[in-house]
């Protein structure tokens, strides 16, 4: 009797762990079939930092608060002939405001390239001499975040440590003193600080 029973609770509990297991496979099935037909947008910069709009999100920006955001932005360097990743998750931070529907006047974003990422900021000709890489990979990315509004600058501190002098910055990108200094000076004026 004592081996029947036994059986019987090891039967039951593994009847329970499948039926406990049957919403889980149901939400994971959900989740791939959602996966696959997942929608990305890019509604303030097109062609960079898309986003998956979740209107049903826990967590949402409030259009009516002003967002005073310093962000930066460092790499690697490993991948010279690649766009900097960084950059498009600082385009995907404008985009996810504007699909929260915050507007663009409420959206203040200062975005400092340091140490390696200064790079990012080079004309072609300079960027060329310093990878070998024909053209900056960063140039249209770095126009588009420009003309949504993003304030961008790079610290005079990683130029000069990489041997770039002012002429080699595009025009979108203006040179600061240094990345230690813009963190308190917009952190004094209420910015919010976000590394990428």
């Amino acid at each position: 009797m004592g081996n029947t029973g036994s059986g019987f609770g090891v039967w039951v509990a593994a009847a329970w762990m499948f039926a406990l297991a049957l919403p889980w496979q149901a939400v994971r099935a959900g989740a791939a079939e959602q996966s696959s037909s997942t929608v990305w947008v890019t509604p303030v910069i097109a062609g960079f930092g898309k986003v998956h709009p979740r209107p049903d999100a826990a967590v949402q920006p409030d259009p009516a608060v002003d967002y005073r955001i310093f962000v930066r932005v460092t790499d690697d360097g490993k991948q010279p002939g690649k766009r900097m990743r960084a950059l498009d998750r600082l385009a995907r931070l404008v985009n996810l405001m504007g699909v929260a529907k915050v507007p663009s006047s409420h959206v203040h974003i200062v975005a400092l390239l340091d140490g390696e990422a200064s790079l990012a900021a080079a004309s072609d000709a300079t960027y060329r001499r310093f990878t070998k890489v024909p053209k900056n990979p960063n140039l249209a990315i770095i126009h588009a975040l420009r003309q949504a509004g993003v304030e961008l600058l790079v610290c005079a501190q990683a130029l000069a440590t990489e041997n770039l002098p002012d002429s080699a910055v595009v025009p979108d990108v203006t040179v600061s003193l240094s990345a230690l200094t813009d963190m308190v000076v917009y952190g004094q004026k209420g910015y919010s600080y976000v590394q990428l």
